[in-house]
């Protein structure tokens, strides 16, 4: 499934590349000189176009997703301008809109760009229904895939940036490296993680990209595993601890890994009149945690949408039960984070990169 899709998006962009040389030929300049040197005025219009390529040095993602809005900004302006002649019995002249889609397509992915790396702190009040002896303040933080828009340094930067919320806990909800990851950054981000003065420490839990799919990169799942026990995370899988005289939290194995607990299984011994917190990488247990009665569901994974209009595909197809933001089903609370970064893609147009701070109160 994934090879073809993958095989699709390719062809697609070939396609555009074809499309985007055609546009550019078509401005006057090209016209002009096309009459006494054809093979000449195609070879300079297809110049931009190859000049795209160079987002292939980021990764083939960051390409095909720049050669895919660009050719989407040219077909837009072709279709307003279609409009407008229709409407209006005028003509925009072609290079007035080619220069229109130029100009939009440079601003959207400038957008995707920023949001992509400029890291928003989003806050959220949770109010218990249970009576709870001491507030709680969570940072939440996940789908670093480090290498993308974060290095281990950069990474370091944001810890700096979390460590002055004043967090009494700090928890990891997945996806904190990636195939592409370097072992360098791998550990200067767990030092950083290991560097956060907390009131209960600092937790996480594996998501999908944790383990590698490819197992090219320069270190192994263990060497994770032992870099962030060495600097003080907690690892949880299936597995619950107290936290002080009023909390709990459960730490999930992600979705994509075997020997999974269920939810009814890991709350069953559970004392109740604590309050619960989840750990799950990706949001797609939402009737079974809401049937368990857990208090607050943290996930990752979706990346909020990542980019346009990948959320709707998410939405029309239910891969997740939310893409993001914060919603309630009965006693239960969820959270999604649109990520700290994302996949692949250093671009977000359907959302923005962002640390979460979450602070847990009595209710009234």
């Amino acid at each position: 499934m994934w090879f073809a899709i993958m095989g699709a998006l390719m062809l697609i962009a070939l396609l555009c590349c074809w499309y985007l040389i055609r546009c550019v030929h078509r401005f006057p300049a090209f016209q002009r000189l096309g009459e006494k040197r054809k093979l000449l005025s195609w070879l300079l219009a297809a110049l931009p176009v190859l000049a795209l390529g160079l987002f292939g040095l980021i990764n083939v993602f960051a390409l095909m997703v720049v050669i895919l809005h660009v050719a989407a900004a040219f077909l837009l302006c072709a279709l307003l301008a279609w409009l407008f002649k229709k409407l209006s019995k005028k003509e925009i002249p072609y290079w007035l809109r080619g220069t229109l889609a130029i100009l939009l397509a440079a601003v959207y992915l400038s957008i995707g760009w920023y949001n992509a790396h400029h890291v928003t702190e989003t806050h959220y009040t949770v109010e218990s229904a249970k009576p709870v002896s001491e507030e709680l303040r969570i940072v939440l933080i996940s789908d670093a895939h480090l290498g993308i828009t974060l290095d281990g340094e950069g990474f370091a930067r944001e810890m700096e940036r979390v460590q002055a919320t004043d967090p009494d806990i700090v928890v990891v909800v997945g996806d904190f490296v990636d195939d592409d990851t370097l072992k360098a950054d791998m550990v200067e981000a767990c030092r950083a993680l290991g560097g956060l003065e907390t009131t209960y420490g600092v937790f996480y839990v594996y998501g999908n990209h944790d383990e590698g799919y490819y197992r090219y990169r320069d270190f192994t799942g263990q060497e994770l595993r032992d870099a962030l026990e060495e600097n003080g995370v907690t690892i949880l899988a299936d597995e619950s601890l107290p936290l002080g005289e009023s909390y709990t939290l459960i730490g999930r194995r992600d979705r994509s890994m075997r020997g999974r607990a269920d939810m009814a299984e890991l709350t069953e011994d559970l004392d109740r009149s604590r309050y619960l917190i989840v750990l799950d990488h990706q949001p797609n247990d939402y009737d079974a945690q809401a049937a368990a009665e857990v208090d607050l569901v943290l996930s990752g994974h979706t990346h909020g949408g990542h980019i346009f209009p990948a959320w709707i595909v998410d939405r029309l197809m239910h891969y997740n039960d939310q893409r993001y933001g914060m919603e309630r089903r009965g006693n239960t609370c969820f959270i999604v984070s649109s990520g700290i970064s994302g996949w692949a893609i250093p671009f977000k147009t359907g959302c923005f990169s962002e640390f979460v701070v979450i602070d847990i109160a009595n209710a009234g």
